[in-house]
């Protein structure tokens, strides 16, 4: 990756990064939602309010597999493969870095005297 972000070549393969990384996202989304129902299961006493918890639950968990298993079938996800993953982390981690220190902006941001002031005049 080169500093040129309008270079074409920075966008090599980023559709599909752009996938596993929404795709991620919505993993890590289900997981909350499945520890969120747990804890209201857990604090709940009415009975027909755990039934109908118990229910969300079991959505939210089979949501979470179904994510889990097609990021593991598109080779997004390696969770039985710690070292797969991890080098896909650190390539994750990597171009992160790459595009963060890319110089997306001009040094000089200043737009005084660009506007009008009250009174009509130009600073």
């Amino acid at each position: 990756m080169n500093n040129d972000y309008l270079d074409p070549i920075n966008a090599e393969n980023m559709p599909d990064m752009a996938d596993m990384t929404f795709a991620m996202d919505l993993l890590m989304r289900a997981k909350n939602g499945v520890r969120n129902c747990a804890y209201a299961l857990a604090e709940t006493a009415t009975p027909e309010v755990k039934a109908m918890l118990t229910n969300q639950l079991n959505q939210a968990i089979a949501m979470h597999a179904e994510i889990a298993k097609l990021m593991i079938d598109k080779h997004w996800l390696h969770p039985y493969h710690v070292s797969e993953q991890s080098v896909l982390d650190m390539k994750s981690a990597d171009t992160t870095v790459k595009i963060a220190n890319m110089k997306l902006y001009p040094d000089h941001t200043s737009r005084l005297g660009m506007f009008a002031t009250p009174g009509g005049t130009m600073r």
